[in-house]
């Protein structure tokens, strides 16, 4: 496809406008959230959480429009490489990343954080749709579908290791979507689901380890330890609970503000909406994600090619598990586990990663015309 075809009224506004209002509410959380330890945040100064959520928002959506500017077929040329770099990112992080909490999932570049499992979950979706869309022809034969199957089970692996429960899920999740996307037999996903139902008391003995046995068992009963491990997990209860129609007003709540919290700007930032903002301040952010997520599954539908469709359906289901893992954490519906909630909870690598996702989309909407080898060589 020739540049000059390319049409700018092709780009979705909507889906940019909807998470960069995800963006603001985020920051307007992250600061009441921050008020108490950090105070009112100065210009420029990057210490300060909501400036260097906004530094990160303003970089990753400098990416998206790049990114948006160039051939997203490109991703499948390089995607053996990305997925070999990412396998390596997360196999050192498991021997000799940052402690935090009990787990092994960052490693620290040039002062900054950087949590590379954010990264390998976009770059598996990468790795898979275009082994997927290039094996078109034979994936519903069992050589693909366990191939498919292996591409990611290694990262999820390496990442249950570090360990992190809930990403390994989402791992899982964005794997079986796009197979069934991409035409898996029913009877190959029967078979796999009777195996694993077969071995999953097996794998909770031999593989689980006493960490993860501990969240699971507060998660079942949160009172027997209400004022150590359980703590958070109640009080973020209790804050949600207490939010009432409209909440208690931002900075007002009285959790967030006397910091019960340990992570109220990452893992328990839904906490601190439902407090301060109430009931009416969830349904905001859920229809704003309900905007995002159903513009992500147009670009799927309108995709030229196997490729892109894949992409955006992995992409869509990345970020719907990231939301839902998240909410659910915080009501006490799942078992506590570090996933940020996308576009809103502090965090560098996850937001970057979901730009470049929001780029990876528009490329996808800009070139959804029909697709031939020629014209991708003159794009």
């Amino acid at each position: 496809m020739n540049a000059r075809t390319i049409r700018i009224r092709d780009f979705d506004p909507i889906l940019m406008l909807a998470a960069l209002a995800l963006v603001g509410l985020g920051s307007l959380l992250i600061y009441s959230a921050s008020l108490n330890q950090f105070g009112t945040p100065e210009f420029g100064d990057l210490s300060h959480p909501v400036m260097r959520q906004g530094a990160f928002a303003v970089t990753g959506l400098a990416m998206a429009l790049a990114i948006s500017r160039t051939n997203y077929r490109v991703l499948g040329t390089l995607s053996a490489g990305l997925y070999i770099a990412s396998v390596a990112a997360l196999a050192f992080v498991v021997f000799a990343g940052d402690a935090t909490y009990g787990s092994r999932r960052w490693i620290e570049i040039a002062g900054t954080p950087v949590q590379p499992s954010e990264i390998a979950k976009l770059v598996s979706i990468i790795a898979l749709a275009k082994y997927l869309s290039d094996n078109q022809e034979q994936v519903r034969t069992v050589r693909v579908f366990v191939t498919s199957l292996v591409m990611a089970a290694v990262p999820a692996t390496l990442v249950f290791v570090e360990p992190d429960l809930g990403s390994t899920i989402i791992f899982v999740a964005i794997w079986l979507g796009m197979v069934i996307s991409a035409g898996a037999k029913w009877r190959h996903l029967a078979a796999l689901g009777g195996v694993a139902l077969a071995a999953l008391p097996f794998l909770l003995i031999g593989l689980v380890t006493d960490y993860q046995r501990a969240r699971i068992s507060l998660w079942l009963d949160p009172e027997s330890d209400p004022l150590g491990a359980g703590f958070q997990s109640l009080q973020a209860e209790i804050g949600i609970g207490s939010g009432g129609l409209f909440g208690k007003g931002l900075t007002e709540g009285g959790q967030t503000q006397l910091d019960y919290l340990r992570t109220e700007t990452t893992d328990y930032v839904f906490s601190v909406l439902g407090e301060e903002l109430g009931f009416v301040g969830a349904m905001v952010l859920f229809a704003l994600f309900v905007i995002l997520l159903w513009r992500g599954l147009r670009v799927a539908e309108l995709s030229g090619d196997l490729f892109g469709r894949l992409l955006a359906t992995g992409i869509v289901i990345f970020i719907l598990l990231q939301t839902f893992i998240n909410i659910g954490v915080n009501v006490g519906l799942l078992p506590v586990t570090g996933i940020p909630l996308p576009f809103v909870s502090q965090g560098g690598s996850s937001l970057l990663t979901l730009f470049v996702c929001l780029g990876i989309l528009q490329s996808i909407l800009l070139r959804r015309r029909k697709f031939s080898v020629r014209n991708f060589y003159e794009s």
